[in-house]
């Protein structure tokens, strides 16, 4: 659907937290797409002291949409991502959006692998929701508290870095595996850029389609400021708040850290 024009503003419904990660839930009428994403800043306090600039807002995909309520799931990372997590009931949230290409259909009745690593679960989630339970989730985190995140979606299967939840070691190990076992599979992937990257080379390798949404700081998140573009084959480059953030694994030669 096309997002409605400008940002506005609204309250924090609700707020839970899943081991490292904080969940927010906010009312809004917008009915976004699996893969789509947010434009979120905080309505009071949002930036340094009374002399320093605002942050920029900060992209984030939606984990769900049900009965006019989104969700958005955060992790404290930095000043800006940190202010957002201390947002309670009753504060005030701007948001803008949904923007960006959502995750399409798989190709030729070809069974759902979600893949996901750290916040990069959130919109598997959504996903999740949209496809029911023919969809099988992989997920991977660093440790037992970052993999409370699973406990957001049904039936995950998990791997830890440091072997504390699920399988000693990557996630692409879960799907090496599984993929060995039935490579009829389109892969819908989102974590961190290397993540990303082991799953495209080991869907180019096995021949099974995937498609990867990918993480990039964004200004604007409606294509005005090039600051998200990444490269394609043939020599190009797209804009992943407009042409993305979803792309075709085949379109790329590499994932790259933006």
């Amino acid at each position: 659907m096309t997002a409605p024009l400008g940002r506005r503003r609204v309250e924090i419904s609700g707020r839970r937290e899943a081991g490292a990660y904080v969940v927010l839930e906010a009312p809004d009428e917008t009915a976004p797409r699996a893969g789509q994403f947010y434009m979120l800043a905080a309505a009071e306090r949002w930036g340094g002291g009374e002399d320093e600039r605002p942050f920029l807002p900060r992209a984030f995909s939606v984990m769900r949409a049900r009965d006019g309520v989104l969700e958005f799931m955060l992790e404290d990372v930095g000043p800006g991502t940190r202010r957002l997590c201390e947002l309670s009931p009753g504060d005030g949230l701007w948001l803008a959006g949904p923007f960006g290409r959502p995750f399409v259909p798989a190709r030729d009745a070809r069974r759902p692998v979600l893949v996901g690593g750290g916040v990069g679960t959130a919109p598997l989630a959504i996903l999740q929701d949209e496809l029911g339970a023919a969809a099988l989730v992989l997920l991977g985190f660093r440790d037992a508290s970052h993999a409370e995140g699973a406990t957001l979606l049904r039936d995950a299967r998990v791997a830890t870095d440091d072997g504390s939840v699920g399988h000693h070691g990557y996630v692409t190990d879960l799907l090496r595996a599984e993929l060995g076992c039935d490579a009829r599979a389109e892969v819908y992937a989102c974590g961190p850029p290397l993540m990303l990257e082991a799953v495209r080379a080991l869907c180019e390798e096995l021949g099974v389609p995937a498609q990867l949404a990918l993480e990039a700081g964004m200004a604007c998140g409606f294509g005005a400021c090039f600051g998200c573009v990444v490269p394609v084959r043939g020599g190009n480059y797209v804009r992943l708040c407009v042409d993305g953030p979803v792309l075709d694994a085949a379109d790329l030669e590499a994932v790259h850290a933006h």
